[in-house]
């Protein structure tokens, strides 16, 4: 059976069908996108300007995809380095110190009017948004969207090991925050 992102890649390098093959992807990936990116910015207008973003960009640079790796890990490491990117120019902007970026992210999610969770929900989120960058990132791709470590060293450009060593100081540090913010 052929991979169905093999005939989205064929369309999207042909003239006649690369519109319609856009919209197959977008329809395919959007949602998936959607959340990882939400994930990293805690806000949902923010989430939407990336999401467009990461579209516009894998628009232009779809004859620049060597499929070294599949299109969704492709599509999944322009999306995180927008949302990072994105976060740095907010960094910037505002003049944040690095502690103070978790600080800006938990202020998001709590004044979410999207986010629907009950406590012990919000205190994991915040858990989360307190851990370095790294491991929040390695940590949201492997707990919530189940990614493979192969996927995500691909995706982030870095070893396995470093990959698993990542994750396991992230679930320790979130053990430590719910336990001392009973």
């Amino acid at each position: 059976m052929p991979d169905p992102d093999q005939n989205i890649i064929a369309d999207l390098r042909d003239e006649n069908k690369r519109d319609l093959a856009f919209h197959v992807l977008v329809k395919t990936y959007q949602e998936r996108l959607y959340w990882h990116i939400r994930k990293i910015v805690m806000n949902h207008d923010d989430t939407d300007d990336i999401l467009q973003n990461t579209f516009m960009k894998v628009w232009r640079n779809i004859d620049k995809f060597r499929e070294e790796s599949s299109l969704y890990t492709w599509l999944y490491r322009i999306a995180t380095n927008e949302s990072i990117s994105f976060l740095n120019s907010k960094k910037k902007k505002h003049m944040m110190a690095l502690s103070e970026d978790s600080d800006y992210l938990v202020e998001n999610l709590r004044s979410d009017p999207y986010y629907s969770g009950d406590d012990i929900q919000m205190k994991l989120q915040e858990a989360i948004l307190r851990l370095p960058e790294k491991q929040r990132l390695v940590f949201n791709m492997k707990y919530f969207d189940e990614l493979k470590y192969d996927d995500m060293s691909q995706i982030l450009d870095t070893s396995v090991g470093a990959l698993k060593a990542s994750y396991h100081h992230a679930t320790k540090k979130i053990e430590e925050y719910l336990k001392n913010t009973d």
